[in-house]
């Protein structure tokens, strides 16, 4: 497999990268807080009817906060995917209740995550507790998230953290989950592509979304890396010829084409979309999706499902 440079051409394949780009844009996924979601009047003028929006459970809300979000981006033809925190459930039935409620709502997706917060309030201190507790089953979701972390996670080694993707992919094949992997933020696309070929054969069909900033002040940016821990691909980004421009602002356009440019030349990678983070607003990172994504025409809310049976 090639690792490929930001900064590196197109050639005569032009047409079908610009194609490839927009495809990866149109069905980008993104991430908003409840406060946001419900505080947008207009969303459907923002987004394209069935975007899969991301809906973080923040270590000071309340899951009912998580809940009335979810309901109103169904309302508006939205694809809500909740983050689930292990650590935030104070017991088996309190988790219990969480899924049983989004469950009855309409949403049939989510994102299981161990969560932010270093104290754990229950029995559960990780996605895997949750997996082995069997509650997941007793629910028809059609299909579930899980975090990875191509730029180390401060708790964990790679080793460690590709080790426990490959317990979750068991888990999806012995009960039939449809499962997917979302990456936490990072700047940098040779991060992205050393860790894709870390993977191996480890998650096999599932399919791969890269998280990655929308357009925003590299300022800000700064500030969320060292808050979520991926300064490594942060620190590259500074180092990176021209990055003084970098400091007046910041676009995904170049790391989405290198990914476009990795997938080319890998036709089998497991990368299959982006997910954006709006650290310089919702409607920021929304313009940024419909200024590159070419015509809609596409059915949306096919995001984030695996053909692991």
């Amino acid at each position: 497999m090639k690792l490929v440079s930001d900064k590196q051409p197109f050639s005569a394949r032009d047409a079908e990268a610009t194609a490839r780009m927009q495809a990866l844009v149109r069905w980008a996924s993104i991430e908003a807080t409840p406060r946001q979601i419900l505080a947008q009047e207009h969303l459907p003028d923002l987004l394209p009817r069935g975007t899969c929006v991301y809906v973080p459970f923040l270590p000071k809300g309340q899951f009912s906060d998580t809940l009335r979000a979810c309901r109103h981006l169904l309302s508006v033809g939205m694809q809500p995917i909740p983050h689930v925190p292990a650590r935030m459930a104070e017991s088996r039935g309190q988790l219990r209740d969480w899924l049983s409620q989004l469950n009855e709502s309409g949403v049939d997706r989510l994102l299981l995550i161990a969560g932010d917060s270093d104290a754990i309030a229950g029995p559960f201190p990780d996605t895997l507790a949750v997996l082995e507790s069997g509650l997941l089953g007793q629910f028809q979701f059609h299909g579930i998230g899980v975090a990875a972390h191509p730029d180390g996670h401060p708790m964990a080694d790679r080793a460690t953290l590709i080790q426990a993707l490959g317990i979750k992919r068991e888990y999806a094949r012995t009960t039939s989950t449809r499962l997917w992997v979302v990456t936490q933020f990072t700047f940098d696309a040779n991060v992205v592509i050393d860790w894709l070929q870390s993977l191996g054969s480890i998650l096999e069909e599932v399919p791969v979304y890269i998280g990655m900033a929308g357009p925003t002040r590299v300022k800000t940016l700064i500030a969320y890396a060292a808050q979520c821990g991926v300064g490594a691909s942060a620190r590259l980004m500074l180092r990176r010829p021209g990055s003084a421009k970098l400091l007046r602002a910041w676009s995904p356009d170049g790391m989405v084409r290198a990914l476009v440019q990795y997938c080319l030349d890998n036709p089998d990678t497991l990368l299959r979309g982006i997910h954006l983070f709006p650290f310089g607003g919702l409607r920021q990172s929304a313009q940024w999706i419909q200024e590159h994504s070419g015509s809609i025409e596409d059915q949306r809310g096919q995001f984030h499902e695996s053909s692991v049976q």
